[in-house]
């Protein structure tokens, strides 16, 4: 009897070490389909749909750090607010399509904008909802008026990127942070890319285009974020920030005059070009999961 004791515990354990060795296979197989994001976003980054200017600016834009540090994955629900041109949508766009994703663009209502905004939205919709087999699930939102940058707590990140120094000058930044924090679920990402003040002696208007940190901080933790972290990835310490027509004194603006169109030919151009893209901060805010200890549902 003792013997047949031995015989089926020997017997069990090679069974359950086959079941464990199938449980590894399983989990290696799953590991090895399942797929490298940053090869996904290197092949967005190399697309022919980029131009090489548009690829000239990741020396100072590192998108592929930044979306990184903010933690985008393709299958995700994104918002960009003002996005402008769409420098960032046609990488994040393409992006969240290789996994399903939905992107936001949260900018301007066409109802009684000037004709400058309504044609720039025009050509961003004819870009990037015209071509779902590149952009995917691109879908056009209104930041501010009462509208809703996506459905209430259905983003998985919401980013920004070098434009808070508007909003602050327009008196419309903690509006709009309160947006992001409405749109986001619990436990989403709040991503700041935005032109650093830090180490100047420089007004909190944002007409310089440069923006304090604890500003930009004080306005996430207003809205209800919590602080997370801070990446370097867009720092440029060549940076002195003390520019004749502030931060668009430099590339890729490279305003000469006060006007626009206007050209000054005794600007020292070469100094502001080898300074290149200005300093930037890059933070990253959580909305939280729980409120006095209960979880949000």
């Amino acid at each position: 009897m003792r013997l047949a004791g031995y015989v089926f515990l020997a017997v069990g354990l090679t069974a359950l070490a086959a079941c464990g060795g199938e449980q590894e296979g399983v989990a290696a197989q799953e590991e090895a389909a399942a797929p490298d994001n940053g090869a996904v976003l290197a092949t967005v980054l190399a697309g022919d749909h980029r131009s090489d200017k548009e690829r000239a600016r990741d020396a100072y834009r590192h998108p592929a750090d930044t979306l990184a540090f903010f933690g985008v994955e393709p299958g995700m629900t994104v918002v960009e607010a003002w996005p402008g041109g769409g420098w960032y949508t046609q990488i994040i766009a393409p992006y969240l399509r290789t996994g399903g994703g939905v992107f936001y663009a949260a900018g301007f209502s066409p109802e009684g904008a000037s004709k400058s905004v309504q044609a720039s939205l025009s050509v961003f919709k004819k870009t990037y909802l015209g071509k779902p087999d590149l952009y995917g699930d691109v879908r056009m939102a209104i930041l501010g008026e009462g509208g809703d940058i996506a459905p209430v707590g259905s983003a998985d990140v919401v980013l920004t990127f070098r434009n808070v120094h508007n909003w602050q000058s327009r008196d419309v930044a903690e509006a709009y942070f309160k947006e992001f924090y409405d749109a986001l679920k619990p436990g989403g990402v709040l991503g700041v890319v935005e032109h650093r003040a830090d180490g100047a002696s420089l007004p909190r208007d944002g007409k310089s285009g440069y923006v304090y940190t604890d500003d930009v901080v004080a306005l996430a933790k207003g809205a209800g974020f919590n602080f997370e972290s801070a990446s370097e990835a867009n720092a440029n310490p060549k940076d002195t920030k003390d520019h004749p027509f502030g931060v668009w004194t430099l590339p890729p603006v490279r305003r000469s005059a006060e006007m626009r169109g206007q050209e000054d030919p005794d600007i020292d151009r070469a100094t502001y070009d080898a300074i290149g893209e200005s300093d930037r901060m890059t933070l990253k805010f959580r909305k939280p999961l729980t409120i006095d200890g209960a979880l949000l549902e």
